[in-house]
């Protein structure tokens, strides 16, 4: 059980499922727990979630999702539902506490900062609360940092930092003892308490070789400076956006006093910077942008931005022009990306060399070839055993073993099943490392969804997109992973939006688009969208191209593609049922591929 269930004492019991059931049947069916239907739907979900271990994963995006019926581009910074509710929650509880169950023995709120319920005993002292990170309180009131105690890793779950207001004071109290209690076990770090962590590799010096981005002030052009204030928004909003990035270091040269940090001296001084200049006229402002190589001065990129301040409000234009910059910069195929690619082979350190298996990943995806999986993977290896904190590596590492299942390179085999516990192994180890990082929610993601659990990878994938929206390449997989678990519509209109804002890996997201036409049975849309893929060394791209030619009664072609599966991967149609089965969950949908093969030619097994 996740530690939302914590009691403070360790001689006091916490609640059992059964009895944090039963008092949330009391309390919904009292007439002083005040909420209306869609806050007793949120309740009921956030405490089934923690009480299935998966409070980890209880996210405004999530809860919109599931209990309000939004859809994947939802924005929890611009809709506040969740935030809202949550607070109305929040009182109704404190309200039902106060009047008619002030002899309850088990209590239940939800701590401010978040949406992890907290279960105890009444007698209990209060415990620090181990729930996800702060999401923005309904409420001003002021929150602090709490200790966090490490446990055992919980593998399935995204153990994340937390801050969570003081809870209320009729709740719980805290004697002398306990204090000092507290006090000696931080003071000594009690083993069973805090067990020793490997430290999150949010500090640069954990990604020393990996591509420093200094981002300069915004420089405001406006007369009388009249855009200064939004010059300096930008400024913040960009390095917010880039900073969710891990492939890259974030610098600023800020003074000290608005936040900003000594830039590093001698070789390791930023080799990139990001400038812009801000200029408003009237009502309409326009951002110039431009990515230079500070070593020789060169302009890599440069854009004009332009927004009418009548339609939108300032924060939210400069939340919208920090995001496309980003965009552009920061994801892989992205700006940065492509520009450090160059700088790679110039370098002969072993780190320059870990650093350069990033690099190797993403081109390698470029066209799936077999050969160039194997040598990624061996590279990626090495990189995790000389940088054993790195959670990227283990990202990327866990990626290409997956890649081997679920491409099929193992073209004569059925790959085997320590490939897949390898992928999911390792995409572990990369969260357990950084919670924060959004490859390695991606990784996990498609583990899960691989190993059969479809909804363990939907619920990482919406933590992995609500944590780094502006990262194309997890918004694309994870509409990817939505759409072949039949939420087509929706998982079709995100990967469609993703690959619109940064295109790469070309090729790769065509596919799933094919497969959403070939869904709605637009069967010439969906061969130009999988012609536009790979075709020559991927099977399972082949596979998509012959259910549509045999959908769409073209025989003669249909043979051709047939005849090369048989040649170059015959496990793959000799376990047809099976590989459809694994990539779509829903018998209906397996059922229509199925049926585009047989009509191909394909002899597929009965169940």
């Amino acid at each position: 059980m996740q530690s939302v269930r914590a009691s403070g004492s360790p001689s006091v019991a916490i609640p059992t499922t059964s009895e944090t059931r039963e008092q949330l049947d009391r309390i919904r069916s009292s007439q002083e727990f005040h909420a209306p239907d869609r806050g007793r739907r949120f309740l009921d979900y956030i405490v089934e979630e923690a009480l299935a271990e998966r409070g980890a994963y209880l996210k405004a995006y999530t809860i919109a999702l599931e209990v309000f019926g939004r859809d994947a581009s939802f924005d929890a910074q611009n809709d506040p539902v969740v935030r809202i509710e949550a607070g109305r929650i929040r009182r109704a509880l404190e309200r039902y506490y106060l009047v008619a169950g002030q002899f309850d023995k088990v209590i239940i709120t939800i701590p401010k900062g978040g949406y992890v319920p907290c279960f105890r005993h009444s007698d209990a002292c209060p415990a620090t609360n181990l729930g996800p990170p702060s999401e923005t309180s309904d409420s001003p009131d002021p929150v602090v940092q709490t200790v966090r105690p490490s446990k055992p890793a919980d593998h399935s779950l995204l153990d994340e930092s937390t801050v969570q207001s003081a809870p209320p004071s009729w709740i719980f109290y805290v004697t002398a003892v306990s204090l000092g209690l507290i006090t000696l076990f931080i003071a000594f770090g009690i083993p069973f308490l805090f067990s020793p962590r490997t430290p999150s590799p949010t500090n640069p010096t954990d990604r020393p070789d990996f591509p420093q981005v200094l981002v300069e002030p915004f420089e405001d052009i406006s007369e009388a400076g009249a855009s200064a204030g939004i010059a300096r928004g930008l400024t913040d909003e960009v390095i917010g956006h880039l900073a969710k990035f891990r492939e890259i270091v974030v610098i600023s040269n800020m003074p000290a006093a608005l936040g900003g940090q000594p830039l590093p001296k001698g070789p390791r001084e930023p080799r990139f910077a990001l400038q812009g200049r801000v200029r408003v006229e009237d009502s309409r402002l326009r951002l110039t942008a431009r990515f230079v190589n500070r070593h020789d001065g060169s302009v890599i990129w440069a854009n004009s931005y332009d927004k009418d301040l009548r339609i939108q409000d300032v924060l939210q234009v400069e939340a919208d022009l920090a995001q496309e910059v980003a965009i552009v910069l920061a994801p892989p195929y992205g700006i940065i990306s492509q520009s450090d690619t160059a700088t790679i082979p110039s370098s002969t350190s072993d780190q320059r060399d870990d650093y350069a298996c990033t690099q190797s990943y993403y081109s390698y995806r470029v066209d799936l070839n077999p050969k160039g999986q194997a040598a990624v993977r061996a590279c990626l290896q090495r990189a995790t055993e000389r940088n054993p904190g790195n959670s990227t590596y283990w990202a990327l590492l866990s990626m290409t073993y997956l890649d081997e299942l679920r491409f099929q390179f193992s073209l004569d085999r059925v790959p085997a099943l320590s490939t897949l516990k390898s992928a999911v192994e390792t995409a572990r180890r990369a969260t357990d490392l950084d919670p924060q990082n959004a490859r390695a929610l991606q990784a996990l993601m498609l583990a899960n969804f691989f190993n059969g659990d479809v909804e363990a990878a939907l619920k990482v994938g919406a933590a992995a997109y609500e944590l780094n929206p502006t990262d194309t390449e997890v918004a694309g997989e994870y509409g990817f992973r939505l759409a072949l678990s039949g939420k087509w519509d929706t998982g079709c209109e995100l990967m469609s939006r993703a690959i619109n804002k940064n295109p790469g890996p070309k090729g790769y997201y065509e596919v799933g688009l094919a497969m959403c036409a070939y869904m709605r049975e637009d069967y010439q849309a969906a061969e130009l969208w999988v012609r536009m893929a790979d075709l020559r060394y991927n099977p399972i791209h082949h596979l998509v191209l012959l259910a549509i030619l045999g959908a769409e009664g073209r025989l003669d072609e249909a043979r051709e593609e047939r005849d090369w599966l048989k040649a170059n991967a015959p496990a793959l149609l000799a376990n047809i049922r099976n590989e459809i089965s694994i990539r779509l969950p829903r018998l209906e949908d397996q059922q229509r591929i199925l049926a585009g093969l047989n009509a191909a030619g394909v002899a597929v097994a009965s169940q």
